[in-house]
């Protein structure tokens, strides 16, 4: 059996966490992207696959994009990382790029090492 392209475990957690990000139940992210509540956290859960109307709609509602939630199933997303580096470091001081730097370039040397 092939696995499957899509990992619903991991866009189930982005949505999770975008909605979560804003303060809302998923009952208000229900109501204003449109799907059932009950439907919302089975998302979540990945206990079940999501259409892309739904997706879409859902997408809209937390105001993300869609290579944002289905990031983990992209194999193009270097754009995504880029950006979520460039967000995680956009508050830091000098001396917190420098040493986000240095992690950042002995965690590549790792991951090339092996």
């Amino acid at each position: 059996m092939e696995k499957s392209l899509i990992d619903y475990d991991s866009i189930g957690l982005r949505i999770r966490e975008y909605r979560k990000k804003k303060g809302w139940t998923q009952a208000y992210l229900a109501e204003i992207s449109g799907v059932e509540p009950s439907n919302i956290s089975h998302i979540e859960r990945a206990a079940t696959k999501l259409s892309l109307p739904t997706l879409i709609s859902i997408a809209n509602a937390l105001d993300a994009s869609l290579d944002e939630i289905v990031y983990g199933s992209l194999t193009k997303n270097a754009h995504i990382s880029n950006r979520m580096i460039s967000d995680l470091t956009s508050d830091c001081s000098p001396a917190e790029l420098r040493a986000m730097a240095e992690i950042l370039s002995t965690t590549k040397k790792i991951l090339r090492n092996k």
